[in-house]
Parts: C-alpha cells; structure tokens; sequence
C-alpha cells in the first residue's frame, strides 16, 4: 500500500519540465540498486516471454505417481493400457514418484546402434495371458493351473533344448519402475537372460508384454520381510514372517494379480520371512496350488520343493566393471563343477552392460546359456 500511495500522490502533483525529468532518470539508473533493480526486472520479464513463448521444457515429459496407499484400496484395471490411459484425480497420498522417460507401449524396437549386435535367438514368447491358465480374482486376473494340468510355469517358460554343454542363466531384477534401464534390459540382452519386475511397477503388463515378444521369459518379485524391517520396507504387501498362513496367501494373491505371463516368481529382500519354516511352508504350498515356480536370489538354497531354482552368486554386490565380471567367471566355474549355475543381478546400468558383454562369448567357451527356468527342480 505504501508503494500504491506514493504512486498516486505522483500522479496529482504537478508535472516538471522535460530535462528535469530526464535529468533525475539518468541520475537514477547511476544510482547502482536501481540499476540493478532494473536489470533483475528485465531478466524476469525476458524468462516469463520466454516460457510464454517455449512451454515448460519438461512438459512433455511423462509423469508416473505411484501410490502405494491408492494401490491397497483399488482394484486393479481390466488391461494395462486402460491403467495408463486412466485419468482422475490425484491420489491424496504420494509415497513415491518416477520420473519415466516413455511409455511401455507397443513392441520393443532397438536402436540403430544396437540392430547390429542383437542376437538372433528365433520368434518372442506367444502373448500373455494364455487360454485356460488364469482366472479372475477380486484383484485381477490370477495364474491357475489348466484343466489338462499344464501349469503357468510350464507354459510361460521359455522354450529350452540342453546341448549336453554346462547350462549358465542369469536372472536380472528390479525391473518396470525405471523406463531407461528396463527397455535397456529388454532390448540388448539376449532373451535366454530372464527378467524379472516389479509389482509395484506402473504399466506392469506393458513391461512384460514387451519382454515376452523379446523372447525374454519373465519373473515376478514378491517382497519379503529382511531382518532390518521396518528400517527397511518393501512395502504394503510385504509378506511377513510371523503373519498367520492366510496373511501370506492374501498379500501373494494381491502380487499375482498384477499381470499374467510370468512362469514363477522371485524373492525381493526376504532374510527373515525366508529363515522361518512356517513362513516358507505357508508361501510354497500357495505356489504350488497355482502351478508356479519359485527363483530365490541363494537365501533360500536350503528349501527344496518342484520348480525351484537358488541363485549360485549375486554378480553384482559390488558395482565395478570388474568386481562383476569376476562373479560371471564365478557363476561359470559353478556351472562346470556342477552341470549349472545361476546368477542373479539387479537392473544397474554397469550391471546391464556387463552382462550384455559377458553374454556375446559365454558360449564360446564351452558353456551353454539357458533361461533359469531350464534350472528349475521340475519344468
């Protein structure tokens, strides 16, 4: 008000000459807080056209909240594109929020630097889901076992024909929250490598879908309670240790019905819920009923049972270029003493990268690369 005030006080007073006028605005701009004054006004008004002008520069920039409040009270969408084409308000609460750089839809398409290099391992998987291996749950659609017996981790597997050669497979995780790293992973690395998503993941399907027609067979993560939780939490469908049997199959439930075409499911953390035998029996027996296979990162080597496979070595507890090719070499003398050896890795771009490297001569020297469900006690 007190700016307002001298304004209009100005404004009634008397008007003074030209040159007096011209005198005290040349005396103002020497003054040196006016000037600057004046050059900051001048640098806001030029930005304010500029953005006028341009548009937010991160506008068009695809934005992917993910609620996981908003995820334990609403079902699940009919299909994926309808879940990333779904408007609306905003969730209330935001615990989480990715910044994506595209949108999974459509099939995977590589880059020209890459079309040279690829692999040339035959036709993707068919599309998910498949006549007569799901049902719908309250959630969504749910993996069942078909009425001629053949089990979702027989029919989503990728197709596998040994050599007589010592089988290697890699399983590499944490994949569907980050755009980048998971077309990376789905576009260079030879479809033998299976992937493995994240529940939590927006556009889930689409992910998997895309890593199926890559050939990729696929995996879903089923958070487990480590024993630092709640310091650390995989959140709200964590399955616990000490919940009662019925607990366990509910939250499973839930994780499975976030997409279809996964042949069986992994670990994501897990030191406590695995090292208790109720827990485990309670969790097993639920896969079992649903003709699923589980892939354990080694915490569970001990746990035998159908269609289970434990991970020989993590290749990438320390992140070095080096430090991971030495646990392939690993993961290879494994598969010598033993006839095969799996790996497990999370989606680090070194790790990627490696991997991808490691993957182009592997069987030249006398192993053969094999999907992990190729490892399993039973397929």
């Amino acid at each position: 008000m007190a700016m307002f005030s001298k304004k209009q006080l100005a404004t009634a007073a008397p008007s003074a000459p030209a040159s007096s006028r011209a005198d005290a605005i040349t005396r103002a701009f020497g003054n040196p807080y006016v000037g600057a004054g004046a050059a900051a006004s001048l640098f806001l008004l030029t930005l304010i056209a500029l953005v006028a002008l341009i548009g937010d520069p991160n506008a068009a920039m695809p934005t992917v909240r993910l609620s996981l409040a908003k995820m334990s009270s609403e079902p699940a969408p009919d299909g994926w594109r309808e879940a990333l084409g779904r408007g609306g308000d905003q969730p209330a609460v935001t615990e989480d929020i990715f910044r994506l750089s595209e949108t999974p839809i459509g099939a995977p398409q590589a880059t020209t630097a890459l079309q040279g290099r690829q692999p040339d391992r035959g036709a993707g998987l068919p599309a998910a889901p498949l006549k007569g291996l799901h049902s719908q749950g309250p959630n969504g659609p749910l993996p069942i076992i078909a009425a001629d017996g053949r089990t979702p981790a027989q029919a989503y597997a990728r197709p596998f024909a040994p050599n007589g050669r010592p089988k290697v497979a890699l399983v590499i995780g944490g994949l569907g929250l980050n755009a980048a790293v998971t077309r990376q992973a789905i576009e260079t690395l030879p479809p033998e490598i299976t992937l493995s998503f994240v529940p939590y993941a927006e556009g889930l399907q689409g992910w998997i879908d895309m890593a199926r027609a890559a050939g990729h067979e696929v995996l879903l993560e089923v958070p487990m309670e480590p024993t630092d939780y709640p310091d650390n939490d995989p959140g709200p469908y964590t399955l616990m240790a000490d919940a009662p049997g019925q607990e366990t199959a509910r939250k499973l439930e839930w994780v499975l019905s976030r997409a279809t075409g996964y042949f069986g499911v992994a670990n994501y953390l897990g030191s406590r819920f695995m090292g208790s035998d109720a827990a485990m029996t309670a969790f097993l027996n639920a896969l079992r009923g649903r003709g699923l296979a589980f892939i354990d990162d080694g915490q569970a080597a001990s746990r035998s049972g159908p269609g289970r496979a434990s991970a020989f070595r993590i290749i990438d507890e320390q992140l070095s270029s080096e430090a991971i090719d030495q646990q392939l070499l690993a993961v290879e003398a494994g598969a010598l003493q033993r006839g095969q050896a799996l790996g497990s890795g999370f989606a680090y771009p070194v790790t990627l990268s490696q991997v991808a490297k490691w993957a182009e001569s592997v069987e030249s020297r006398g192993y053969q690369l094999a999907p992990a469900s190729a490892l399993t006690a039973r397929r």
